[in-house]
């Protein structure tokens, strides 16, 4: 049975991707920074419910080490690594003139430097293996910026010229590489928001409403099956409309 790797998928969108490829017929490798992110969460019942394996795998995805002792356990137990999803993301928003070094370098090493280190190591399993997908999470702040996000909006349009190369050195080797860049999406980030800001959003937005974990799973789960073969370096947006 094939075999996908998830990180940052305790909960939100990373955890909605995993359950989807579960049901999908993938065994399932769950990634998180600590054992606490996956308290008080059933993420792991629900995948086995699926007739599934799944296991969890403890890994700060920002350290080299870390993630080369990962992909060799989860190429041990699955057998093999058929879907890559770079989920791992964290925020530390700020303006610029005030944006601490610590900050900018924080964040541009969880999303995107762990990209880096996720794909060094996957990626010659794949070409052995002479087939796979990876699938980035870049966001519509990758895209065309966000006051407020200067280290995000960064971390995130690095990992779309990531994606783009990546598919150009892989192509030939049966490797499909793609990035998602999800709008605003209702997950506990998202939440943290005010009022004021949720509203000013929403006027933004052609569909007048955030976006939901599963329609970002849904895309997810296009690009690691069979109709997508002849898609890569692809950058497909989920925004309801927010950049028109």
């Amino acid at each position: 049975m094939a075999a996908a790797l998830i990180t940052g998928s305790a909960r939100g969108i990373g955890a909605a991707i995993a359950l989807r490829l579960a049901k999908d017929g993938f065994d399932v490798a769950l990634n998180d920074i600590s054992e606490k992110s996956f308290e008080n969460n059933d993420i792991m019942e629900q995948i086995k419910a699926q007739g599934v394996k799944c296991e969890k795998f403890i890994a700060d995805v920002s350290k080299s080490d870390q993630v080369e002792a990962m992909v060799k356990a989860v190429k041990e137990l699955f057998g093999s690594i058929d879907v890559l999803v770079n989920n791992a993301g964290i925020t530390r928003d700020g303006l610029l003139a005030r944006m601490s070094e610590e900050n900018y370098d924080l964040v541009i090493a969880v999303n995107q430097k762990s990209v880096y280190n996720m794909m060094r190591y996957v990626a010659p399993i794949m070409m052995k293996q002479r087939s796979g997908r990876i699938i980035n999470m870049s966001s519509v702040a990758g895209l065309h910026g966000n006051a407020g996000q200067f280290n995000y909006s960064a971390s995130k349009a690095a990992i779309i010229g990531m994606t783009k190369s990546a598919a150009k050195e892989l192509g030939s080797r049966g490797i499909n590489v793609n990035a998602i860049a999800p709008g605003f999406i209702s997950t506990p980030m998202t939440d943290q928001l005010s009022e004021e800001q949720k509203k000013a959003i929403l006027e933004l937005i052609a569909m007048k409403r955030y976006g939901n974990v599963e329609e970002i799973a849904g895309v997810a789960s296009f690009l690691a099956g069979k109709d997508s073969s002849y898609v890569t370096g692809q950058v497909i947006e989920i925004s309801g409309g927010l950049s028109m």
